[in-house]
């Protein structure tokens, strides 16, 4: 089965959040886990969902760091949990994914937002990305 790479960092945002709430359990169960959610089998977990989870959980500290430089007034404590997943994934891309324009990981972070959160998170979550992708330059 063909999947997309929207439809992998779906995956990945909800497999980060399962991750954040069941600390013992391993990148490849919580993966497996969040595809049988979705009723879906693929011959082997795709590639670009193993990555950028792997990266996000390799570079968290990084990431969350960056992300708390750019918070006004908030903390990643404050931060509903989705938003912090996309905000992760997100920064993760601009960061650590070539592959991946700095513009595309932004939309896709704001197509998440729509689906998992609301208008405001949207726009928050546009506000913090759009600054860090500005100091990538």
């Amino acid at each position: 089965m063909e999947v997309t790479r929207r439809e992998i960092r779906e995956r990945a945002i909800q497999t980060l959040y399962s991750l954040d709430f069941h600390e013992n359990i391993s990148l490849e169960r919580a993966i497996l886990l969040t595809l049988s959610l979705h009723d879906e089998e693929y011959d082997d977990i795709p590639s670009y969902l193993f990555q950028v989870l792997e990266g996000v959980q390799k570079n968290q500290m990084e990431l969350d760091q960056l992300i708390s430089e750019h918070l006004k007034g908030w903390t990643l404590q404050r931060l509903a949990k989705v938003d912090l997943m996309i905000l992760r994934l997100a920064v993760y891309e601009i960061l650590h994914e070539g592959d991946v324009p700095n513009r595309v990981a932004l939309n896709e972070a704001l197509e998440l937002a729509k689906t998992y959160s609301d208008d405001s998170s949207r726009k928050f979550i546009n506000g913090v990305l759009s600054v860090i992708i500005s100091e990538q330059k």
